[in-house]
């Protein structure tokens, strides 16, 4: 690992050390580039430097607290700080590999969220609908920026579809993906039975015009009148747009807005991330010679997470954490679940990174 953050900290100094050349400075371009390149190191680099200092004054310390000539008491002090400075060399070296561990490229991406009742009837609609007013409401909380693209609302008021988009926000919301299962009392069960019912969750990273190249020969563009509830404009105007992706026979539509154009356009967006997951899938089979699935079938065994409502708790079957404050989590407060399958994905490819 060493030998690595050696070559880092040679390259930092040298892309510091151009900063400062006349070539550089009166080059706006190369300027953009050398504190680009400098900027996506600059963290690595100094929690190194730190590093070699910390172990430089442990040495130091050590070697008053060694020297028999040294008076008891200086030695004494001098080894209570060279143990402090361990814990912090070990905190530091934790960050250090953390640093070290490849980052998503996606991370910093919008995200679409796309949320489909499952095992459960109009139960499982109804969940979908309290799922997706947890995300909305998280966030909230978090100053985030979202944006409902396209629902399909049932009569009791849930969905049986709905998707949105959340601006810069896919490291938050990425391990949500898969397949949400809840139990609970329905308010039309007279015997007051507890019922199970699923709900998927697909997340993906929005991809840009740049990330996907759609050749407008490979779409069939439908215009339809939208459903639901909304008044006359809903029965009188074909706004609602389907478009299919003739390859890959991907299909997305969206009517949420009353303007035709905003609807393809906002099902173009949906459109390109889904080609681009589906691209990503392939290649992941091809590789690993399986096919992953993000959201599975449905299946009430196929879960990541159990939203118990007679318990008053939500266990992530992924990390096995439970936590007994479903009416918190369901308000928006996800921090403590994002978090924890935050921490357990770092640690696992920490696990595999070879320092």
């Amino acid at each position: 690992m060493f030998e690595n953050l050696e070559a880092v900290l040679e390259k930092y100094n040298d892309l510091n050390q151009r900063l400062c050349q006349p070539e550089v400075t009166a080059d706006p371009e190369q300027m953009t580039a050398v504190m680009k390149e400098l900027s996506s190191i600059s963290e690595l680099a100094q929690t190194y430097l730190t590093h070699k200092k910390m172990e430089k004054e442990i040495a130091e310390a050590n070697a008053i607290s060694e020297n028999k000539e040294n008076e008891a008491e200086l030695r004494d002090m001098a080894h209570q700080e060279a143990e402090e400075l361990q814990a912090a060399l070990e905190e530091n070296e934790k960050q250090l590999r953390k640093l070290l561990i490849p980052r998503d490229e996606d991370d910093g991406k919008n995200v679409i969220i796309e949320i489909r009742g499952g095992a459960g009837g109009e139960e499982s609609a109804l969940f979908a609908g309290v799922l997706y007013r947890m995300y909305v409401m998280y966030c909230e909380k978090q100053g985030l920026r979202h944006e409902l693209l396209s629902s399909n609302e049932t009569e009791l008021g849930g969905f049986k579809e709905v998707s949105f988009i959340v601006r810069n926000a896919y490291a938050r919301f990425k391990f949500e993906s898969g397949v949400h299962r809840v139990q609970r009392v329905p308010e039309t069960e007279s015997q007051g039975r507890i019922h199970t019912s699923t709900v998927t969750v697909a997340v993906l990273p929005e991809a840009e015009e740049v990330d996907v190249q759609i050749n407008p020969a490979d779409l069939q563009i439908d215009t339809f009148r939208s459903g639901g509830a909304g008044g006359q404009h809903i029965n009188k105007t074909e706004s609602a747009i389907r478009i299919t992706h003739l390859p890959t026979g991907i299909v997305v539509e969206c009517q949420d807005e009353r303007s035709q154009y905003k609807n393809k356009d906002k099902a173009m967006r949906v459109l390109r991330s889904r080609i681009m997951q589906a691209e990503r899938e392939r290649l992941h089979a091809e590789r690993a010679g399986e096919r992953r699935s993000q959201v599975g079938t449905g299946d009430r065994s196929e879960r990541i997470r159990t939203y118990n409502y007679p318990q008053g708790r939500v266990t992530d079957h992924r990390i096995n954490l439970t936590l007994y404050r479903l009416e918190a989590i369901l308000n928006g407060d996800l921090d403590g679940l994002i978090d924890a399958l935050t921490e357990a994905d770092t640690a696992r490819r920490l696990a595999t990174v070879d320092f």
